[in-house]
């Protein structure tokens, strides 16, 4: 299924009562409010590395929400590598709507900032991320998404994106009208990436029209996909410490600076 169809089709609402369950969530101490990054994992669904990394934005002030966008939907760890990693099922742009419907569960908790959020994903999740920031609320959103009932803005209170190994090929919509909103995003990219590309990648992403400042790409020699993963056991793929603590501290550097003083999402056009 490459479009959500009638049957599948949701509100809004009912999508964040069904993310809801499965949302892990990481708050620095305090009462906050804290500012929020919404995470979104890669085609492999919600791994161990979510956590770490969310560690990292919590030591930077910001509470991470880490979304699974499995387990509404039922979708194996078998489903999951067969039918999404391959492009089967399930496009970012179908599953963008599990970001906005995350971005607005979170503008409701006492505890959140709804003026400084962001959005990270890694492969799938950073393709997801992506699209989120193209698409144009209104027919655009609820056509690719399955969903109805958004905010009129529902990127309100987004400030910025960071993409790890994000996919950005065919069938990406920021790739083709690249994004709508602008938010200074960082990517990070290995030149070794031999699943969604490396110095092609890199190329795509510093192309990207943006109506703002162009993505900052952070080419890392030799990195795989999936360089962050300790319990990766793909061989295209191999674990590096010392690229993954360099990538979660521009993590925790650029969600610092955001914290610090990036103004609100501002839609161009």
């Amino acid at each position: 299924m490459l479009h959500p169809d009638a049957s599948t089709r949701q509100t809004l609402e009912q999508r964040i009562d069904a993310l809801a369950p499965g949302m892990e969530i990481y708050k620095p101490e305090g009462r906050g409010p804290f500012p929020v990054v919404i995470q979104l994992h890669g085609c492999g669904g919600k791994k161990a590395l979510q956590g770490r990394w969310a560690a990292q934005a919590r030591e930077a002030g910001w509470a991470a929400v880490v979304v699974d966008s499995y387990r509404h939907r039922k979708i194996s760890n078998l489903e999951a590598y067969s039918m999404v990693c391959t492009g089967l099922k399930l496009w970012g742009k179908e599953r963008a709507g599990d970001a906005y419907a995350a971005l607005e569960w979170a503008r409701r908790q006492s505890w959140a900032d709804p003026q400084c959020m962001a959005l990270a994903g890694w492969s799938h999740g950073g393709w997801t991320a992506l699209d989120a920031l193209a698409m144009h609320p209104g027919k655009e959103m609820e056509a690719a998404t399955g969903l109805t009932g958004f905010p009129k803005e529902p990127l309100a209170g987004v400030v910025g994106a960071f993409l790890v190994y994000p996919f950005a090929g065919p069938g990406s919509v920021a790739r083709m009208k690249g994004l709508r909103v602008d938010v200074s995003p960082v990517a990070i990219v290995g030149t070794h990436d031999m699943i969604v590309g490396g110095r092609s990648l890199a190329r795509t992403l510093e192309n990207m029209s943006t109506p703002g400042a162009p993505i900052d790409v952070h080419l890392f020699e030799g990195a795989t996909h999936a360089f962050d993963e300790i319990e990766a056991r793909d061989m295209r793929v191999t674990y590096d410490p010392d690229v993954t603590a360099n990538s979660q501290d521009i993590y925790r550097e650029y969600l610092t600076g955001l914290r610090t003083g990036v103004p609100n999402v501002r839609a161009a056009g």
